[in-house]
């Protein structure tokens, strides 16, 4: 299988200033799928403009025909299944069966608190986590749903006509850890990692191939013990939050170079961050925009 390449462009400007005229140009330029993040604000964006996920990628829908759309990582931060999937299904029905759900058991950001709770530690964002997929999945395939769980419940919760793709649109699952890794394996048509976050600062690109390596090992190893084969599962890295950083998009060389290595590990799909100036995903647009037309043809 071809290596194939994606990108994910940050909510940050109004649609008509600068927002719709990317996401027009991403399906020009080929990309496989379009991705935005699903938070509500983030990092150095947090006192700056930044606009709402599901929809920013139905307007991406409307003006684009053939490119994937999806969310890089939704999480249950500040969703709760039952309207996520009533969101989903008409983002799905809109965009004619192109969606993708990224999703996450989220962090400790700004989404955390932004509700008024205290931020979860790692086993309740785990056992949040445990709960949300499976339930999203059945709110996804079946037309009617009562759950009663012990973070979250639905009574009688209709959706219908259901997702354009069957059985549902496809989750592609982040997570590093072994509770995470197995909901991958149960649920997930694709896995997601960004590396080992521990080595962004002092690590090497070697030591993250490594760390990566391991990943792919221990997801190889939950999906084993479903009885089920893990190559079914597509493997997604989003890049940027590795030793490398932004230099993969240096140059092409250096771009081929980064998303070969990887390759090698069984990815299938590499998802670059849409430049933006004077930001950690600083790039030049024009190198930028080389990668896109031409790195797809030197990866196969």
């Amino acid at each position: 299988m071809s290596l194939r390449l994606s990108t994910v462009i940050l909510p940050y400007r109004r649609w008509h200033e600068g927002s719709r005229a990317a996401w027009v140009r991403a399906e020009e330029l080929g990309f496989h799928t379009g991705y935005t993040y699903d938070h509500l604000s983030w990092r150095s964006f947090r006192d700056g403009p930044w606009f709402g996920a599901i929809p920013t990628l139905t307007a991406a829908a409307a003006v684009t025909d053939r490119m994937r759309l999806g969310t890089l990582v939704t999480s249950p931060n500040f969703r709760h299944p039952v309207t996520l999937a009533k969101e989903l299904i008409s983002l799905d029905d809109i965009s004619g069966g192109r969606v993708t759900l990224g999703i996450g058991a989220g962090g400790t950001g700004f989404d955390a608190t932004a509700l008024g709770q205290e931020p979860w530690t790692p086993r309740e964002r785990a056992d949040r986590f445990a709960e949300f997929v499976p339930l999203l999945d059945r709110l996804l395939t079946e037309d009617a749903v009562s759950y009663e769980g012990d973070v979250y419940a639905a009574h009688e919760a209709r959706n219908i006509p259901g997702c354009v793709q069957r059985p549902r649109l496809p989750f592609a699952v982040a997570a590093t850890g072994p509770r995470g890794l197995r909901l991958a394996a149960r649920h997930g048509q694709a896995w997601v990692t960004t590396g080992d976050p521990r080595l962004y600062e002092n690590g090497t690109p070697e030591q993250s191939v490594q760390a990566i390596r391991g990943q792919a090992e221990k997801l190889a190893d939950a999906c084993a013990e479903l009885g089920r084969d893990v190559t079914e599962l597509d493997r997604i890295l989003l890049t940027g939050f590795t030793p490398d950083r932004s230099r993969p998009l240096e140059s092409l060389d250096a771009f081929v170079d980064f998303a070969g290595r990887h390759a090698e590990l069984g990815f299938t799909e590499i998802v670059i961050h849409w430049p933006i100036p004077g930001s950690d995903f600083a790039a030049d647009q024009k190198v930028f925009e080389r990668i896109a037309m031409e790195a797809p043809a030197q990866l196969r």
